[in-house]
């Protein structure tokens, strides 16, 4: 990222990058469209939607969002769970539905890196987890 401060469009880049994310562009669809209207990045490259994630941050622009600037909702209109909902449903905190993600115990999808996740579950395998969990709790506090 240091070869950006000698970059010489570099307001130019940052204005349009932020134009594309007003149109809720991804981080890959901002490097198509940057490449297609001849942008190349501070190496000579052209852009990849991980480069474009690197600048976003750089410059504190949001991801887009699936709901635009809305909080996320408890549910969403297909009725998946969002984290915040699903930490509720499950008596938890968002980090350990996070946590229950990554081991598997929930399955969820991103439309892309960086955007709120979407946790499909049934209700009844909602008790099964939440009496799992309980479980497990339980047993690290009578081993303390």
């Amino acid at each position: 990222m240091q070869a950006y401060n000698q970059y010489a469009g570099l307001a130019d880049l940052e204005s349009r990058v932020r134009e594309l994310n007003i149109e809720h562009k991804t981080d890959a669809e901002i490097a198509e469209v940057l490449n297609r209207e001849g942008y190349m990045s501070a190496r000579g490259t052209p852009f990849r939607g991980d480069l474009i994630h690197l600048l976003r941050q750089r410059w504190a622009i949001p991801t887009v969002k699936i709901n635009g600037t809305q909080p996320n909702p408890t549910r969403w209109s297909d009725g998946s769970y969002s984290v915040q909902g699903m930490a509720v449903a499950l008596g938890v905190t968002g980090q350990t539905v996070f946590k229950l993600l990554r081991r598997g115990c929930l399955k969820g999808r991103q439309l892309k890196k960086g955007m709120p996740w979407q946790i499909d579950v049934a209700e009844n395998h909602i008790a099964d987890l939440t009496s799992q969990i309980r479980r497990k709790t339980r047993s690290k506090m009578r081993a303390s």
